[in-house]
């Protein structure tokens, strides 16, 4: 094959830390190169260099044999090379249209714009992706999925012979991933090298060509898929075998804890019903906007209730803001960490503390010492790894971040902790570590639901398993008898 990008020997420092030792990289023309290793290993720094974004202190970089130094994104794009972050790019107030034309509209004579003929681009773009929108939208009416299409579409309009993937399906429905994955087979066959960064084994194993794994800002080596394992890449990432992918739920679900009879919001969501024990993790499955996480936030307060009864502990209660729900012990951690679950500026403590502050304060003033304590007790016990409680939030790995999540509501002592997307964006060995807290808490009686778009996951760490389609609940299973396909069935609509 030919090769497109060969990166030898690049090192990269932040003042006195080492992100990046004599790393090697290469991809091939009409190749989708997998490229891992847990959060903080050097990925995304790597392809920020590649693009122009970081300058490397050392190394050397080849675009088709020619040497480069890109001066930035817009630099790389003029080479071919696009990128697809996993952090969304898009103007919320722009139309569709305007996105992905930004920066390089189409003007005519006395700079005229072409609007019909952007229009008309915007849609065959989308329409090789088989998404169906229209140009005029507002971007940020758009879910999710459909904003990350429109990130897509925009790469491939730039007829890149290199496609950056940087967590690209994170927030997709699995018939956006299986369109997504037919347009990236297509790009390989045209001869388009895709380096295609992922914590989902699932994807690598079923897309990709050859997979580099990083591990602490050093090259631990090149397997070709196909003569590859995944207990091989795992070693490979995190250094030792990291045994069986879930825990053991040895857990005995109690007695009732919550009871949701006949549910409804005036919008999405139509008479559901079902009941949680403590102790006992439910999973919560469907495709994106099916209503799972309506459920949740109407349960949290976030959303009025049209109609239904919610029972917590025997006693029918009332929950209109989140406040209310708080107060009667349901914790609930957001799908979108960054956005909806941290304070990214502030620090460890503060962010642990913010929802605790009723009990960590005493007539408007704060307990240093209860604070410091409680923030303490959440550092050790959910081994989050951090310079100091004072560290801000940003600059921690994805998923340490989501441990100070689970940290800043698990001093509020829940009966039930509502957890959504628990896992997105985050490695294989914080995985992990995730499961076992949500072990260990089921095991202290809190009764856990769990939003998932990885059936794995679902199957692997629930007791039971609830399936939304269109805003209805279409079936309960125990996890122990379920099957991908039973759960796919049910997402669909089937009975």
């Amino acid at each position: 094959m030919d090769q497109v990008i060969e990166m030898t020997d690049i090192s990269k420092s932040f003042g006195a830390v080492h992100v990046l030792k004599d790393v090697s990289f290469s991809l091939d023309k009409g190749e989708i190169h997998a490229l891992m290793g847990e959060n903080g290993a050097g990925k995304s720094t790597l392809m920020k260099i590649l693009t122009g974004i970081y300058p490397k202190d050392s190394g050397v970089i080849r675009v088709r044999g020619e040497e480069v130094e890109f001066s930035g994104p817009k630099d790389a794009e003029e080479k071919g090379i696009a990128v697809i972050h996993q952090e969304l790019n898009i103007i919320p107030q722009l139309t569709v249209m305007e996105n992905m034309f930004l920066g390089r509209d189409l003007t005519g004579a006395f700079g005229v714009l072409r609007t019909k003929e952007m229009k008309a681009r915007t849609k065959e773009y989308l329409g090789r992706l088989g998404v169906q929108i229209d140009p005029d939208t507002e971007a940020g009416t758009l879910s999710i999925g459909q904003q990350q299409m429109i990130e897509i579409a925009r790469a491939l309009s730039l007829n890149a012979e290199v496609l950056i993937m940087d967590e690209p399906t994170a927030a997709l429905t699995e018939r956006e991933i299986e369109a997504l994955f037919s347009v990236i087979r297509d790009l390989r066959a045209q001869g388009v090298g895709v380096v295609y960064i992922s914590h989902r084994m699932e994807e690598i194993f079923a897309l990709c060509d050859r997979i580099s794994v990083l591990r602490d800002g050093t090259f631990v080596g090149t397997e070709i898929i196909k003569d590859t394992t995944l207990d091989r890449i795992v070693q490979m990432m995190v250094g030792r075998e990291l045994g069986e992918r879930f825990p053991e739920r040895s857990v005995k679900p109690g007695e009732e804890r919550l009871r949701v009879e006949n549910l409804s919001d005036g919008g999405i969501l139509r008479d559901i019903s079902f009941a949680v024990r403590q102790g006992e993790i439910l999973g919560v499955a469907g495709l994106m906007g099916a209503g799972r996480t309506e459920i949740m936030r109407t349960l949290f307060g976030m959303v009025p209730k049209k109609s239904g009864r919610i029972v917590l502990d025997g006693q029918e209660i009332t929950i209109r803001k989140p406040e209310d729900a708080i107060r009667h012990g349901i914790a609930f951690v957001t799908e979108d960490r960054k956005a909806q679950g941290l304070v990214l500026e502030l620090s460890v403590r503060e962010n642990i503390a913010l929802p605790n502050l009723p009990v960590l304060s005493h007539n408007g003033l704060m307990a240093t010492g209860k604070e410091k304590q409680l923030v303490r007790d959440m550092i050790g016990r959910l081994n989050i790894k951090t310079r100091d409680s004072e560290q801000r939030v940003k600059s921690l790995s994805g998923g340490n971040q989501q441990k100070v999540v689970i940290g800043k509501w698990l001093g509020i002592q829940p009966k039930i902790l509502i957890l959504d997307e628990p896992t997105r964006g985050v490695d294989i060995g914080a995985k992990k570590e995730i499961y076992h807290i949500m072990n260990q808490l089921t095991a202290e009686g809190v009764t856990i639901i769990m939003i998932s778009s990885e059936l794995p996951e679902i199957l692997g760490m629930s007791d039971r398993i609830l399936v939304m389609h269109e805003g209805k609940l279409t079936a309960v299973m125990d996890a122990r008898g379920a099957t991908q396909e039973a759960i796919m069935h049910a997402a669909t609509g089937g009975k």
